[in-house]
């Protein structure tokens, strides 16, 4: 019997933060079968978990949005060893897990009490390019927004830890709620830039214990809006190291960022971001979660 977990990330609180299905036991699954599941659970990302494939991690896990297979997903994983932890009991511990992408990420367990959280080490940061002002003209018209609302201060710049996104700074909390894309444009604009996920934020967050309030697209996916995005915080996090837009005075910055909150499902995730021995940025996102259900699945 293949159990399948539905999982509220970033949130303890049920029908909040961001909705995974997590199928445990997923192997011998063929792509199609997974492929059927996610759109039937219809969550953004659905995360597969199989059997280590080699030495140098201890779990393989492959993600599947309702339409495709992504390399890896923030917040799927942290819904995937919150219900392993749960299904399994296991204890305070990391573990190495291997993506459908190839990457390896350290992944830390951490209970305290009755909760669990949930940490998850993304790749070094890739900066990508910085769009142009005619994309950046596009961009803004794609997602609803006036230059006037544009922040100056960063670049709209691509950023990845793993899965890039477009990241770009507005002036307020107002400016940011107010978007409403235009799908179909900011599908094209993909195409064009070779980049799914626009990632809108900003640190005007009128909340001193939150540094952003940001809201992601991704509908080139099949995600028109995503509720808590694991990996739009990770990028975001080096992008303002990157940029000198947050304070690192020991090297190491970790911050708050909320989410979710324009479409009734607020989470927060917390973003550590710190130098690796080559000087790339390394980063950590984590947060803790709720499950909802707990079912077979009957394949």
């Amino acid at each position: 019997m293949r159990v399948v977990h539905q999982v509220d990330v970033f949130t303890s609180t049920p029908f909040s933060g961001n909705p995974a299905g997590v199928v445990l036991d997923a192997d011998g699954l063929t792509d199609a079968q997974m492929l059927a599941v996610a759109r039937e659970l219809n969550n953004s990302e659905t995360a597969f978990v199989l059997p280590a494939d080699g030495a140098d991690h201890d779990v393989r896990v492959r993600f599947f949005t309702p339409t495709t297979e992504v390399p890896t997903c923030g917040h799927a994983t942290v819904a995937a060893h919150f219900a392993r932890a749960a299904e399994y009991g296991l204890p305070d511990g990391s573990l190495v897990q291997k993506t459908g992408g190839g990457l390896l990420q350290r992944v830390r367990v951490h209970r305290d009490g009755g909760r669990t959280r949930i940490g998850m080490h993304q790749g070094a940061a890739v900066f990508g390019p910085e769009l142009d002002g005619g994309q950046v003209g596009r961009l803004l018209r794609a997602l609803g927004a006036a230059p006037r609302d544009l922040a100056d201060h960063g670049p709209v710049q691509i950023v990845s830890t793993g899965h890039a996104k477009v990241l770009v700074e507005l002036r307020d909390r107002a400016a940011v709620d107010a978007l409403r894309p235009d799908a179909a444009a900011l599908t094209a604009l993909s195409h064009d830039l070779g980049c799914n996920g626009y990632f809108v934020f900003t640190r005007a967050t009128g909340d001193e214990r939150l540094l952003t309030w940001s809201r992601m697209f991704a509908p080139a996916i099949g995600i028109l809006e995503d509720p808590v995005t694991g990996n739009g915080h990770g990028p975001l996090g080096a992008y303002l190291v990157r940029h000198g837009l947050v304070r690192a005075p020991q090297g190491r910055v970790c911050f708050t960022g909320r989410q979710g909150v324009a479409m009734g499902r607020p989470g927060d995730v917390e973003v550590c971001v710190e130098p690796g021995d080559d000087g790339a940025l390394l980063v950590c996102v984590s947060g803790t979660a709720v499950t909802v259900f707990r079912t077979a699945l009957p394949v």
